[in-house]
């Protein structure tokens, strides 16, 4: 029998995808900007991060930059998040209308207090009713569009309590078309180790069922999105904080899951990419905002390159467009153009 491809296209409801590699949603960082450059880096879809429904119902304008599509993303997922059902779903529909995404997720991953403390993120795992109504609510709200809706989860709240397949069952007979899981605990946040054992699991549960499963956890390099994609037999994988400053993560995976191996990304590329971003970042929200922004990834993309400690001290000083390209050309007699 013919060994099934590690890189191979996906199914979700109605929307087909050319590949299973995808940009997790991450808070604070897979911007518009960001997205863009994963998608030109070969990403197969890409998530925003996440969208508070109450704000959204509120004031619909302040998230353009949190949601909107970027030139190149042929194929994105918003995803939102909440703890009413009803606000839930009228935030799916003006989503739906305005931006038109080829998928609606609902979060019920987040570990941070912030999120959590109002009965969302993560806090939903320890409601699993709660959980089938917002899914339910946004999943009949999307049927007119036909924009299918996804979920991510983690394993459980604690440690003695991992409901990952309360969760999951629920989010099933509600209506979902994929399923992310995160196999940590709420109480782990980032800490610890990503248990696959659970993804595995989670995978065998739901083959009746015929969705595709994808992991996410602990994935930092090519070679730990193969190892999960083998050991856990899940259907793709999503980059989080693996992706941040390293882009290049999309490009290398499809190369060692297609060909078995995958060259090596130059110093210049990664300046010439950052840079791209930052032209992007400050297109999007202004120069002063887009300038700060950047430091921290500067240091993400810089990260591992000759002299790169003292190339970070001078750019997280950087205020302008200008200053970043002075800095960079004088580290490296490179032209940012």
């Amino acid at each position: 029998m013919a060994k099934t491809p590690l890189y191979k296209p996906v199914s979700i409801g109605g929307l087909l995808l050319s590949g299973n590699i995808f940009l997790a949603p991450v808070a604070g960082y897979s911007d518009k900007a960001f997205r863009s450059i994963c998608a030109d880096c070969g990403a197969d879809f890409t998530y925003t991060e996440m969208v508070s429904s109450e704000a959204l119902v509120r004031d619909s304008n302040k998230t353009e930059t949190l949601i909107g599509r970027a030139p190149n993303e042929k194929a994105y997922a918003v995803q939102i998040f909440g703890s009413n059902p009803e606000y839930m779903a009228k935030t799916a529909v003006i989503i739906a209308e305005k931006y038109s995404p080829e998928c609606i997720d609902i979060n019920s991953g987040c570990p941070m207090a912030k999120i959590t403390k109002n009965g969302a993120g993560s806090a939903l795992m320890t409601d699993i009713p709660l959980l089938y109504k917002i899914v339910k609510a946004v999943n009949d709200a999307m049927a007119p569009y036909k924009i299918p809706v996804t979920l991510k989860i983690r394993s459980g709240f604690t440690a003695d309590k991992l409901n990952w397949k309360e969760a999951a069952s629920a989010a099933i007979d509600a209506g979902v078309k994929m399923l992310t899981l995160h196999p940590r605990t709420r109480a782990q946040v980032y800490s610890g180790k990503a248990d696959w054992n659970i993804l595995a699991e989670l995978v065998q549960f739901a083959k009746p069922y015929q969705i595709p499963i994808f992991g996410s956890g602990d994935l930092f390099s090519p070679e730990d999105a193969k190892k999960m994609l083998e050991e856990t037999g899940c259907t793709g994988i999503m980059f989080a904080r693996g992706a941040m400053g390293n882009p290049f993560i999309f490009t290398q995976t499809r190369e060692l899951l297609t060909k078995g191996a995958y060259g090596e990304i130059s110093t210049e590329q990664k300046i010439r990419t950052g840079f791209k971003e930052l032209v992007f970042l400050c297109d999007e929200k202004g120069e002063e905002k887009g300038c700060r922004e950047m430091r921290k990834r500067f240091a993400a993309y810089t990260k591992g390159i000759p002299d790169g400690s003292k190339l970070r001290q001078e750019l997280v000083q950087a205020s302008t467009i200008e200053e970043y390209k002075a800095i960079i050309q004088s580290a490296f007699n490179i032209s940012c153009f």
